[in-house]
């Protein structure tokens, strides 16, 4: 038996997966926005330190219960970012007994790749996936057997949009403007850096692309089944966007899918997926996007257990 867990700490949330030789045991998501404010002061808040160690006391526990062999912790944007990230890695240390890691846009774009190209048909390769967070989006293209032909980790996520541009709630039509021109020149980078146009198939993965799935779906609770591996098309997509972006937060937080800890920010994750709808249609290359539940968690724990 391996049993191993990967944990994973964004801008966003943070989330634990156990599985034992392949078969999910655990998985959990929980949102704790550590990276609240890190845009505009440099800093992590004590409060978000404070919300982090809770989740991660209780799933330390929980690892604990279920007699893991191997852990493995990782930090991406938010603490990339931060004056003060000792904090949080000493925390993290204390709390889980071993210290979070902070990996690479490079290395988070691959271990995201290999998570949710898991379940796909290989026939449908090559493939882009497109790991939307909280501060910073990955894009990694590569094939079927797991070759990697290029990556770019750009700082567009849904909490640094609306911190920076999308403040008010709505967002003005200036604010969103504002947020789509930024959106289209990190996507330029993207794609100076990256061969997109190799892709026949993109997947998005994270918070944002799940609870779209979930909506477009129209489920009345959330339900990883229905969404691992759902399909959108973009012309619908667009309409559910457009509606997100012309809501108030409390209005998406009444909708039964949206956590209540994503309603305020995935406006700026919609401006976001729209970016990255009218990049493939120039592209030309799919009309379509499919969703996975599986994502950079899912990588590291196949490492772990081949380890």
């Amino acid at each position: 038996m391996t049993r191993v867990a990967a944990v994973d700490c964004g801008t966003n949330a943070l989330r634990l997966l156990i599985s034992d030789d392949g078969r999910e045991v655990v998985r959990l998501n929980e949102i704790v926005r550590l990276g609240e404010g890190v845009d505009a002061t440099g800093r992590i808040s004590q409060a978000a330190l404070d919300r982090t160690r809770a989740v991660l006391t209780r799933y330390a526990e929980i690892i604990r219960f279920e007699g893991v062999t191997a852990v493995r912790m990782v930090a991406t944007s938010a603490t990339r970012d931060a004056e003060n990230k000792e904090d949080f890695f000493a925390m993290t240390e204390e709390v889980l007994g071993v210290r979070a890691e902070v990996i690479s846009g490079q290395e988070e774009a691959e271990l995201s790749f290999r998570g949710a190209i898991l379940d796909l048909e290989r026939s449908r390769g090559p493939f882009c996936v497109i790991d939307l967070g909280g501060g910073s989006t990955e894009f990694v293209v590569g094939g079927a057997d797991g070759e990697i032909y290029g990556a770019k980790s750009v700082q567009m996520g849904c909490v640094r949009l609306t911190e920076r541009i999308m403040r008010s709630d709505p967002p003005t039509d200036t604010e969103v403007e504002i947020a789509e021109e930024y959106v289209a020149e990190r996507i330029s980078e993207v794609l100076a850096e990256v061969p997109v146009d190799k892709a026949r198939t993109f997947v998005g993965v994270a918070g944002t692309f799940t609870t779209l799935s979930a909506l477009a779906q129209g489920l009345e609770t959330y339900d990883p089944a229905e969404i691992h591996c759902s399909e959108l098309r973009f012309d619908a997509l667009r309409v559910i966007t457009r509606e997100l972006v012309g809501s108030s937060s409390a209005q998406r937080a009444s909708h039964p899918v949206i956590h209540p800890g994503r309603a305020d920010v995935i406006a700026g994750g919609a401006v976001a997926v729209e970016g990255i709808i009218n990049m493939v249609e120039r592209l030309e290359t799919a009309s379509s996007i499919v969703i996975s539940e599986k994502d950079i968690l899912d990588g590291i724990v196949s490492i772990l257990a081949a380890s």
